[in-house]
C-alpha cells in the first residue's frame, strides 16, 4: 500500500493550507512545539525551517507516519513522531509546549487515495476511518437506524434534505449493502436538485457529517483543545485550521471564552462575571486565504485559521456543552428537514 499511495500523492502534491500566515502569526518560532495532525508534514516542515528546535509530529493514521519515513531522519532529533490522537497530546509531549498547530478534518493525502473511501469523486471502498481501525462508514451506513442516520446527516453536515436521504440509504440498503464510494454518492445526489455551475457536489454535507461521525471528530476537537491548554507553557501559542463553519465555531467559542472575550448571548442575560484569561487572542478574527494561495490550492477557499497565546493562568476543565459542539441527540425530538 506504500507504493501506490506514495506514487498517488506524488501526483497531487500536499500543499500546507494558510501555512504563510500562520508561520507570520506565531513568528518568531522557537522552542518545543507540536503538530497534532502531521498527515504529509507540511507545518512540521514549515516550523522546522522558521527556528523551532524540535517538532513533535502525531497522527493517528499509521501512513502518515509511514510516508514520512525516508525523510524524517534528515532532521535528526529535531523532529520526533508520535502515532496517536491530538487529544492526548499533553501526554505525548512529556514537557510544556512553545507551540501547537491543528490542521482539522480530512487531509490531501486521505482525500486523494480513493482506497480510503473519503472522496465521493472517485469510486473506493465506504471506510473514512483515519486511524485504519474500529468501525468504517459502510458498517455506519448498513447498520444504523433511519434516524440516527438523518441525525448524523443534520448535525454533523448541516443537511436539509436529511431524513430523505436516511430513508433513501435505508431502502438501497435492503436490497443490497453500500459498500463504495460512488454509490453511497449516487444514493444522495438522486435526494437533491442538480447542482448549479459553481455549487459543490450534493454529497459533500453527506459524506462530511460521516466521517465526523466515524472518527469522533468534535469529541476529538474539545479534547484537543483542553490537552493544548494543559500542554503549552505561559506565552505558548495554538493555531488551529479548521475548514468548515461548525468546526470553526467551536474553536472561536473555545477561544473567546478562554480569553473572557465570550459575548452575551442577548442583553436580557446576566452580565458574565469576569474571569482570569487563559488565553490572549493573537487573530482577533479568523484568518482565510489570499488570492495567492487560493490560485496554488484551490481546496484553501474554506479554510480559516485562529491564534491564540496562552497565558499564566490555571488550565480548566473544557465543557463540550459550552462551545455548543455538534451531538447526536439522545432521543428524536430534533430531525433533518425533509
Amino acid at each position: 500500500m506504500a507504493q501506490t499511495s506514495d506514487q498517488t500523492i506524488g501526483r497531487a502534491p500536499h500543499i500546507p493550507v494558510l501555512l504563510r500566515p500562520l508561520l507570520a502569526a506565531v513568528a518568531p518560532v522557537r522552542g518545543l512545539w507540536l503538530d497534532g495532525t502531521f498527515g504529509a508534514g507540511g507545518y512540521t516542515r514549515g516550523l522546522l525551517a522558521a527556528g523551532a528546535d524540535c517538532v513533535i509530529g502525531v497522527d493517528r493514521d499509521p501512513l502518515a507516519l509511514e510516508l514520512a519515513a525516508p525523510w524524517a531522519g534528515e532532521y535528526g532529533d529535531r523532529l520526533r513522531l508520535v502515532a496517536g490522537n491530538f487529544s492526548d497530546m499533553d501526554r505525548h509531549a512529556g514537557a510544556e509546549l512553545d507551540g501547537v498547530v491543528l490542521d482539522l478534518g480530512v487531509s490531501s493525502m486521505q482525500i486523494d487515495l480513493a482506497e480510503r473511501g473519503f472522496s465521493f469523486q472517485k469510486d473506493g471502498p465506504l471506510d473514512m476511518r483515519m486511524s485504519q481501525s474500529g468501525p468504517s462508514a459502510a458498517d455506519l451506513v448498513n447498520t444504523a437506524s433511519e434516524e440516527t442516520l438523518a441525525n448524523i446527516l443534520y448535525h454533523f453536515g448541516e443537511e436539509r434534505a436529511s431524513r430523505r436521504i436516511a430513508h433513501a440509504i435505508v431502502e438501497a440498503r435492503t436490497a443490497n449493502p453500500i459498500t463504495t464510494t460512488l454509490r453511497l454518492a449516487e444514493i444522495v445526489s438522486k435526494c437533491l436538485p442538480r447542482p448549479k455551475p459553481g455549487q459543490s457536489h450534493p454529497a459533500t454535507r453527506s459524506f462530511q457529517a460521516l466521517r465526523i461521525a466515524v472518527n469522533e471528530e468534535f469529541a476529538q476537537l474539545v479534547q484537543g483543545l483542553a490537552a493544548a491548554e494543559r500542554a503549552l507553557k505561559p506565552g505558548g501559542l495554538l493555531a488551529v485550521v479548521t475548514f468548515h463553519s461548525l468546526e470553526d465555531r467551536v474553536v472561536k467559542r473555545f477561544f473567546q471564552q478562554a480569553a473572557g472575550e465570550e459575548p452575551n448571548a442577548n442583553r436580557y442575560a446576566p452580565v458574565k462575571t469576569e474571569t482570569t484569561a487563559r488565553f490572549t487572542l493573537v487573530t482577533r478574527k479568523a484568518v482565510g486565504p489570499d488570492d495567492e494561495e487560493l490560485a496554488e490550492n484551490p481546496r484553501a477557499r474554506s479554510a480559516k485559521l485562529r491564534v491564540a497565546r496562552r497565558t499564566a493562568a490555571p488550565a480548566v476543565d473544557v465543557d463540550a456543552a459550552s462551545l455548543n459542539a455538534p451531538d447526536l441527540p439522545q432521543s428524536s425530538g430534533r430531525k433533518g428537514r425533509r
